[in-house]
């Protein structure tokens, strides 16, 4: 995708997979880079900073610590800026946190969303990628999910994205705007989150404590490697600016599942070290297995992974142990 000249809004892009989106950006040759994050505690705040280490000093990358919800800031950045495409990959995070703090979810994920649609309709503009999950499916759903499936969304944060994607219809049904709807599957990678499982279970793993696992490990899980997950935004952008159909919702995922058991035996042998299991009841809102239908993404998109899990968590292992003393400290 020819992504030199162009403006980008990126909305989280201090986190995970926003991170990697402005490297990739801006390695790119794009003329602006605008992030927007809130820095909260969900996590380490200076694990986001350290995410953006590389660009401090670039004058065509701009941070602006935001919360989404605060229409007035928002609003502002827009007015000073004027860009071709907003990628939106903001949200609360997580199925469980999403059960006791429902409404936090509501507040930020849909209410959130809706003011970001509605100032870029304001603004004029016309491409906006909207990161969903997923979790939307529900547990009903057959492998592989399709995208025309009937959605069952069975926690706070998945009813969240759910709405996102029907808030973006909306707008792209009243207002002309194209916008296309990602459903990522279980991203992992470099600087994933430290509360998501893999890195979760390599730390303790590397510190010889025991690793949580709920159910009895037959939960199936279509992994994906964060170069994948890339390609398929960069093909999203492209799409939304290629004067194809208005909206669309994709599926990006690796299109193969392990067992969580087969995890972390991966883990194991790219660790070097045994993980001490702590084995607990199955947890309210996880789905029992994801599988990702990928041929939405092959025909509209170009999207084409190529990264099985097996050396996906080689890589992930590499980068855990060259980063290990700041991600057991920041964890």
């Amino acid at each position: 995708m020819n992504i030199h000249n162009r403006k980008f809004l990126v909305t989280g892009g201090a986190g995970f997979i926003g991170s990697h989106l402005v490297d990739r950006l801006v390695t790119g040759g794009c003329a602006r880079v605008v992030v927007i994050d809130d820095f909260n505690d969900f996590y380490d705040p200076s694990i986001k900073e350290r995410n953006l280490a590389a660009h401090r000093g670039n004058r065509n990358v701009r941070v602006v610590k935001c919360d989404i919800r605060d229409h007035e800031a928002l609003a502002e950045v827009f007015t000073e800026e004027k860009f071709d495409a907003l990628i939106h990959l903001a949200a609360r995070a997580g199925v469980r946190p999403s059960l006791d703090q429902a409404r936090l979810y509501q507040e930020v994920n849909l209410g959130g969303t809706l003011l970001l649609l509605d100032l870029a309709r304001a603004h004029g503009i016309q491409q906006f990628v909207f990161a969903s999950s997923s979790s939307v499916y529900g547990p009903r759903a057959r492998p592989p999910f399709t995208e025309e499936m009937a959605l069952e969304p069975i926690s706070p944060y998945a009813a969240t994205k759910a709405g996102g994607e029907m808030l973006a219809h909306t707008y792209s049904h009243l207002y002309g705007m194209r916008i296309v709807c990602l459903r990522f599957f279980t991203v992992y990678g470099a600087r994933q989150r430290p509360d998501l499982a893999i890195h979760k279970f390599a730390r303790k793993i590397a510190n010889g404590e025991p690793v949580p696992l709920y159910g009895d490990g037959s939960t199936e899980r279509d992994y994906t490697y964060i170069e994948d997950i890339l390609d398929g935004l960069e093909g999203a952008i492209g799409y939304a600016r290629a004067g194809a159909t208005p909206f669309e919702v994709i599926n990006l995922g690796e299109s193969h599942t392990i067992s969580l058991s087969r995890l972390v035996s991966l883990l194991e042998a790219a660790l070097g070290r045994k993980a001490i299991i702590d084995w607990r009841p199955a947890q309210p809102g996880d789905m029992p297995r994801t599988h990702a239908s990928i041929g939405k993404a092959r025909r509209l998109l170009g999207y084409s992974p190529s990264t099985p899990v097996e050396a996906g968590i080689g890589r992930f292992a590499e980068w855990f142990n060259s980063n290990r003393k700041e991600t057991l400290i920041h964890a």
